[in-house]
């Protein structure tokens, strides 16, 4: 057990990751205050040995940890509120995917009342969280980080990328090559098994083999039990390939490969599958091949 004694922490957002993030840390023994905008979410965590909390009685905690679906609501919960000069002198962990703009404006508006920001996105789902073996791509200064360094440490592994904004960078990067080795597996698997290979021996065999992936290795035994509950959902890939794109744009970089991607993955929405883990863009693969 990590000691505690003068560490407490705050976690706002108890999605999938969130949720999971702030379990971990009760587990731990870190006095962890919790809010959400979903009153069973924040039960389920108080039942686990948390504390409910306000946005505002969050700055009772040394850490606090943000964990929030999308750029605007970030900017709307962390900047428009005018909650940063309640957490005046802590640290605030953000763990959010989003544009490295939206962080580093975070950044700009907590220092004048001397919050210290860390950008920390992470590479891994729930079930890493839970176990402590996310990796968490780290943006911020020395100081802050140092002051972040034990609560990082009970999730996971640090890799420290840079400055503020860094990390989200990296997060981008890392989805989109994450999102891309989905499709690109979901389109051979699909031929094989239209071309007569029985799909669990052909994934036995793939698993093998030099084609595969983290992500083939991790998702399709879901799919191979007909499992799709989302441990990350099509929706939130679509959305980080669309950042990146975005970046890319900005930049005036091209990125034709992971635009076909991103197009993959807007099919698989608009056939209702958004809230479904990201292996199910298999099931557009499978329209097309009449399985």
């Amino acid at each position: 057990m990590i000691s505690t004694a003068v560490i407490s922490t705050a976690v706002i957002g108890l999605g999938t990751m969130g949720g999971a993030v702030a379990e971990r840390l009760v587990s731990r023994g870190f006095p962890t205050l919790v809010h959400d905008i979903e009153p069973a979410a924040v039960a389920r965590l108080a039942g686990l040995g948390a504390t409910a909390c306000d946005p505002a009685g969050a700055g009772a905690a040394d850490v606090i940890i943000t964990s929030l679906p999308n750029d605007r609501i970030v900017r709307d919960a962390l900047i428009g509120s005018g909650v940063l000069k309640s957490w005046a002198g802590r640290v605030l962990v953000e763990l959010s995917t989003t544009l490295p703009a939206t962080v580093e404006a975070v950044a700009d508006a907590a220092r004048p009342h001397g919050v210290a920001v860390v950008d920390c996105p992470v590479s891994g789902g729930p079930g890493e969280a839970l176990a402590g073996r996310l990796v968490q791509l780290v943006g911020a200064g020395e100081d802050a980080l140092e002051r972040a360094r034990p609560v990082l440490e009970a999730l996971g592994s640090i890799e420290h990328v840079g400055a503020v904004g860094h990390g989200k960078t990296v997060k981008l990067l890392n989805n989109l090559m994450a999102m891309g080795s989905i499709v690109v597996a979901a389109e051979a698997f699909t031929l094989g098994v239209r071309l007569g290979l029985d799909r669990h021996e052909l994934f036995d065999v793939l698993s093998r083999s030099g084609g595969r992936s983290f992500h083939f290795l991790k998702r399709w035994p879901y799919a191979l039990a007909d499992d799709y509950h989302a441990r990350f959902a099509v929706a939130l890939g679509e959305k980080d390939i669309r950042l990146g794109l975005e970046l890319a744009h900005e930049s005036g970089y091209v990125m034709p490969a992971a635009s076909i991607v991103h197009q993959i993955f807007e099919m698989a929405r608009a056939k209702g599958l958004g809230n479904e883990d990201v292996v199910a863009v298999l099931k557009v693969y499978q329209e097309w091949a009449g399985l």
